[in-house]
């Protein structure tokens, strides 16, 4: 699928002399993506608008030619917020099944999936634990198992990785892995640590525009010579944000986008 932004400026009501978003055009290339940049660089406001829970002040959002915010366009674009919110009196399995539902299907179809999902995200034998007793971790994955319950072929993930510590990071960024080919990913964060190096493509946003959209190897050639080893990721991403505004610091499009 083609998500696909063009000429997108968002500015809230609060500040509408400062807009988060500005003219950001972007398409959302297959795999694994991950969104850079610090707080308060518009991250959060580009995944609200891919998950047409918000409008675009002025551009368009697509996604092939599914209307913007229709039902079709929701079931095949899926949204993981910074805050997933237990519900005590329910199940991993019966939470999963219940957005399922939500999302159109029947409440067979939505149970039967929901138990799919969860193995997908490695929870399987979390199944019928109360989502009120999971860890921060594990709520995460419950998340990620509700976004993918009904079939969606776009993943929209904001700071999932926040709070995890080590190892859980490390289980998490299996599961993306395995959902390559599958499923295409967008993976907001301001830590450069996260996935940087095992990405498919690296996106670069701050002060509402974008920077850098590439491959991984685009974006690590932006470090300086000299950086050490394992750091290389850290190095590109000051470099990018060093030289904001000049003409260097803007990437060519990868092959193939717009």
């Amino acid at each position: 699928m083609t998500l696909q932004f063009t000429a997108c400026t968002y500015a809230y009501r609060r500040r509408r002399r400062s807009p988060a978003l500005r003219e950001v055009t972007y398409r959302l290339p297959a795999g694994l993506t991950i969104l850079l940049g610090p707080n308060g660089a518009g991250k959060s406001t580009l995944l609200k608008l891919a998950a047409s829970v918000i409008r675009p002040t002025a551009g368009t959002v697509t996604c092939d030619e599914l209307g913007f915010a229709s039902a079709p366009y929701r079931r095949a674009v899926a949204w993981l917020p910074q805050t997933v919110t237990p519900l005590p009196s329910l199940t991993a399995r019966e939470y999963v099944a219940y957005v399922g539902w939500l999302k159109g299907l029947s409440r067979a179809d939505a149970w039967e999936g929901a138990a799919s999902a969860l193995r997908r995200v490695e929870l399987a034998d979390r199944a019928g634990e109360k989502t009120g007793r999971l860890s921060g971790g594990q709520l995460r994955r419950v998340g990620v198992a509700a976004a993918l319950v009904h079939g969606a072929r776009i993943l929209l993930l904001d700071e999932p990785t926040a709070g995890m510590d080590p190892r859980q990071r490390r289980v998490f960024r299996d599961i993306l892995a395995g959902l390559r080919g599958d499923v295409q990913v967008l993976m907001s964060t301001h830590d450069v640590g996260d996935l940087a190096e095992e990405a498919d493509h690296v996106a670069v946003l701050e002060g509402g525009r974008i920077l850098h959209d590439g491959t991984t190897a685009s974006f690590l050639g932006h470090a300086p010579p000299g950086t050490a080893p394992g750091r290389t990721a850290e190095g590109a991403y000051s470099a990018l944000l060093a030289n904001e505004g000049r003409p260097s610091a803007v990437a060519p499009p990868a092959s193939g986008a717009p």
